[in-house]
């Protein structure tokens, strides 16, 4: 009898349990992993998702009286088999947790994972064809690395056709991956080297929620926007944008563009997105001359940021318009129009927070009948 099932007998009397209750062939497996396990350190990390299947069982070939002990197969022997340097928790067999391990380099990854971490290492490339054996991956991240353009595979994501996130933010990237899986929903680029997104750069991804370009150099991002059917956020602050992109999605909710060099908004450019809620335009260079009478009567903004431009007037908004910022501009008058055409009792503005300090405006201009328009008012800084 070999020594594994030796001990198992040993431990299942210690436990006071039956021999009836264990397979040979399933205790072996849980004594090499437990004994594996504790040859490394522990891990804990809580997983995105609960809902996954039951708890991955370990094949190894069965013990017999006339064989000797298996000895361990190298790591690269089975491909499903965790790595060495990783941890894959039995009871999520789908993840595999490799990040904060001063890795260097991408281990294999088993066909079964669907959600793989490689962030917090020193990973400079990811070689081509590192991810053909996971055509199941939907989560990968691989930010807070040192990953360059130059030493991506041309193809890398190519066969990764259930991919939904990629995470990348905070590498060394030059320019957007290509091609990008059409299943992604969300593309986490921010903090890297990026200066140009190509119009075509983004085509076909018709499911994408969510693109965070924030802190790149990006000076030009043409219509690379204007088919992503599904996009509800996009990040391009903290860039070097001196117009607004082109042919904003109608799916578009969140609108940010602050830390820019933005000049200038065309005449009727928010209006194709009738669902956009937030837009945030700090720090710019916006003017009085760079902006329509209309530019900002969109009914669906609820949240309109302009603080920090050159603006010395406030521009029109819609009543529907609940918080606008406007403090740190050059504005020297308060213009009852900007918010209400007709001052009644039946017409009034919906904002709430209105931010005019840092301006030159003094207190004592308000207008009278501010209050009457501004009702709903609770916030007014001067």
């Amino acid at each position: 009898m070999p020594w594994a099932t030796t001990l198992i007998l040993i431990l299942a009397g210690l436990c006071g349990s039956s021999l009836g209750q264990y397979n040979e062939e399933e205790d072996l497996a849980w004594l090499q992993y437990y004994l594996r396990q504790s040859r490394v350190s522990s891990y804990n990390y809580v997983p995105y998702y609960e809902e996954e299947s039951p708890a991955y069982a370990y094949s190894y070939p069965s013990a017999t009286d006339t064989e000797p002990e298996p000895e361990p197969e190298p790591q690269q022997a089975a491909p499903w088999r965790c790595p060495q340097e990783c941890d894959c928790p039995p009871n999520f067999s789908s993840a595999m947790y490799c990040d904060t391990r001063n890795l260097r380099y991408l281990p294999f990854v088993p066909s079964r994972m669907k959600y793989v971490y490689f962030q917090n290492n020193l990973i400079t490339s990811v070689q081509e064809g590192a991810f053909d054996n996971a055509t199941e991956l939907e989560w990968l991240a691989l930010h807070n690395n040192q990953i360059s353009s130059e030493k991506m595979g041309r193809r890398v994501f190519g066969k990764l056709q259930r991919l939904e996130r990629l995470y990348m933010n905070n590498n060394n990237l030059t320019r957007l991956p290509s091609p990008l899986p059409r299943s992604l929903r969300e593309l986490h680029l921010s903090y890297n080297q990026i200066s140009k997104v190509p119009s075509n750069a983004l085509e076909g991804l018709e499911n994408l929620t969510a693109l965070y370009l924030s802190h790149n150099f990006i000076f030009e991002m043409g219509a690379s926007l204007k088919g992503l059917k599904s996009l509800i956020l996009a990040d391009l602050s903290y860039n070097n944008l001196r117009k607004v992109p082109d042919g904003l999605p109608a799916s578009l909710e969140q609108l940010y563009l602050e830390y820019n060099y933005i000049n200038a908004i065309p005449d009727d450019y928010f209006q194709v997105s009738p669902r956009l809620l937030y837009v945030r335009m700090s720090h710019n260079s916006l003017t009085n001359q760079g902006l329509s009478s209309n530019t900002f009567n969109s009914s669906s903004i609820l949240e309109l940021d302009l603080s920090y431009n050159r603006l010395q007037k406030i521009p029109r908004v819609n009543t529907n318009l609940e918080n606008l910022y406007l403090q740190g501009n050059q504005i020297n008058e308060f213009s009852i129009s900007s918010f209400c055409s007709v001052v009644d009792v039946m017409n009034y503005s919906r904002l709430q927070v209105l931010r005019l300090d840092g301006n030159e405006i003094k207190r004592n201009a308000v207008p009278p009948d501010a209050p009457l328009c501004l009702r709903r008012a609770t916030v007014i800084e001067i």
